[in-house]
């Protein structure tokens, strides 16, 4: 599996060869900085760690500096990516080049926050009856039980905070590569804000 962290810039629209108009989300990809590698006989597992984004030093506690080797710079988001397919060394930078020739790949980020939501736009409630005098129109309705045991059991879809959630859309195709501006190009939507940061991995299903 190979994989990076990128930046979602926004989305557009392009054409393929045929004149189709394919929607696409486009996604910034800066160097992504090997910090260090973990191996199967010192940690039990196979790992890559990649860091992005830079740190001011006075920002950053000397336990979290101690992980980065001499002569990289401390990173503001770093992450592991298991079972990675390419070799590479601690202080090699990685971009977009890693995924030419890559058809599909999985984006994963964090979801957009609605806030506090009902239970119709949350869990796509029906609601009550629309017309006059009806005192029952977007409500949750019944939660317990009236006898035995008198309490509300676990998972009921009730009202809450919607949104702000991993998400991970799975075999999106990815259309162009461009190596010399650092941007992908993925058809449809991408979980997250603009200009938040999302995690692309290929494609484990494909």
């Amino acid at each position: 599996m190979l994989g990076l962290m990128a930046r979602k810039v926004g989305m557009t629209q392009i054409f393929d060869d045929d004149g189709n108009f394919i929607p696409v989300t486009v996604l910034r990809i800066d160097p992504n900085t090997v910090i260090a590698r973990r191996e199967k006989e010192k940690d039990g597992y196979e790992a890559v760690v990649l860091g992005i984004g830079e740190v001011k030093k006075n920002r950053i506690t000397k336990p979290r500096a101690g992980q980065f080797p001499e002569g990289i710079e401390p990173k503001k988001t770093v992450r592991e990516f298991r079972d990675f397919e390419k070799e590479v060394q601690a202080g090699d930078n990685l971009g977009v080049e890693l995924f030419e020739g890559c058809r599909y790949v999985d984006v994963t980020g964090i979801s957009k926050g609605k806030g506090f939501q009902g239970v119709v736009k949350r869990h796509g409630f029906s609601g009550g009856p629309k017309r006059h005098g009806s005192k029952f129109h977007r409500a949750p309705g019944s939660t317990g039980q009236a006898t035995y045991p008198h309490k509300t059991f676990k998972n009921v879809k009730l009202p809450g905070r919607m949104g702000r959630e991993r998400v991970t859309v799975l075999s999106q195709r990815l259309v162009k590569v461009d190596v010399e501006k650092n941007l992908l190009m993925i058809q449809g939507a991408v979980p997250g804000i603009n200009k938040g940061l999302v995690f692309v991995r290929s494609a484990v299903k494909k």
